[in-house]
């Protein structure tokens, strides 16, 4: 369990931050300029905060009372920065076996082999960086920093340099490291989509200060406030029942109602999470029509916010809060207003293999 409860400055810009981050990923999110690389650059011994503490798994790295400091190098931190930041002159296998010598323990061959196994790597390993697409050299700056042996995983925005379709090639990879390394990730993001698949704990940062914790669909589903530079949407956990074959389709249960999912992977029994985002959503108020959109869910208006020209409309659907988001011009013809029964469409398509994610456990 890494547990930090700073208090810093940098220039006017002050951090008095607490939060605790356990096993498997927890991520770090907010809007640009919030303190989150800060914080997770504290936490890797990269800044030296001016008060508090900061502990790991019962170690004390920083305590500004007793005079306690542990430098980068005694933390056995594994970062991966935005950038990758490969050593252009080594090949793959170079920048790998540098990392070697980070180990606080022998090298084991048949470990590493799995790793590189593992990334999807193995066929890059005599090529240098200046010969990678963008992905392949995310996918080796995170073997770089897994072959050091870490005992905590920093990740610094990863895949903010690429694109959707590199980005849907490195999310399996990061799913696997999660589930197979047993290494506690800290993660900073501002992506929704990478946080709904890969989080299993969330804490939001504003104005260098944490305003909530907990699991994603708690800090960042429903009536709550999301940071202005990420995508508002809903988190609904379900489980799957059973599929349309002739159709295509795969049907889960929730809270909220019955969902028809695009046909994926996932298999009956399955306890998925379900991202929607709140622009695919259309309101309705009555019956609907004959319409395409396969879903509908049934709620009463919660609560309502005005933001850069749009409505955040909260809506209570048997217990499970749903945002959907519609213009000014829209919230005030429909006259919505609290309370207010409401219908949720959205099509089955909308919800594809990108937003439909296998829900891990934190392990205990």
């Amino acid at each position: 369990m890494l547990e930090i409860d700073i208090r810093h400055a940098q220039g006017d810009f002050r951090i008095e931050a607490a939060f605790s981050a356990g096993d498997g990923l927890t991520a770090l999110v907010g809007p640009s300029g919030s303190g989150k690389t800060t914080l997770a650059n504290i936490a890797a011994g990269l800044i030296r905060p001016e008060a508090g503490r900061v502990t790991f798994h019962g170690e004390t790295w920083f305590d500004s009372d007793r005079n306690i400091y542990f430098s980068a190098d005694r933390r056995r931190i594994g970062y991966v920065f935005q950038e990758g930041r490969l050593f252009p002159h080594m090949t793959v296998r170079q920048n790998l076996q540098y990392a070697r010598h980070f180990r606080p323990m022998r090298t084991d061959e048949a470990a590493d082999g799995r790793l590189i196994e593992l990334l999807g790597i193995g066929h890059l390993l005599d090529r240098r960086p200046a010969g990678l697409s963008g992905g392949e050299k995310s996918r080796v700056a995170i073997g770089r920093a897994l072959f050091s042996a870490p005992a905590l995983l920093i990740m610094d925005e990863p895949l903010s340099a690429l694109d959707q379709a590199r980005k849907a090639e490195i999310l399996p990879h990061l799913e696997y490291v999660r589930d197979e390394t047993g290494i506690p990730i800290l993660y900073v993001s501002h992506a929704m989509e990478e946080v709904a698949r890969l989080a299993n704990r969330v804490v939001s940062v504003q104005g260098g200060r944490v305003v909530a914790e907990g699991e994603p669909g708690g800090v960042l589903g429903g009536a709550r406030p999301m940071p202005d530079d990420m995508e508002p949407a809903t988190f609904i956990s379900a489980t799957i029942s059973h599929h349309l074959d002739d159709e295509g389709l795969t049907v889960a249960e929730s809270r909220a109602g019955r969902i028809y999912l695009k046909r994926g992977l996932a298999e009956p029994g399955d306890r998925v999470r379900v991202f929607i985002s709140a622009q695919d959503i259309i309101l309705g108020i009555g019956e609907p029509g004959n319409l395409s959109a396969l879903n509908r869910l049934e709620g009463r208006v919660l609560g309502m916010t005005e933001r850069a020209g749009s409505v955040w409309v909260t809506v209570d659907c048997s217990g499970e809060a749903v945002l959907a988001q519609v213009t000014r011009h829209s919230a005030a013809r429909m006259a919505l207003e609290e309370g207010q029964p409401v219908s949720l469409l959205f099509k089955s398509v909308s919800i594809d293999t990108q937003g439909l994610f296998r829900r891990q456990e934190t392990r205990p």
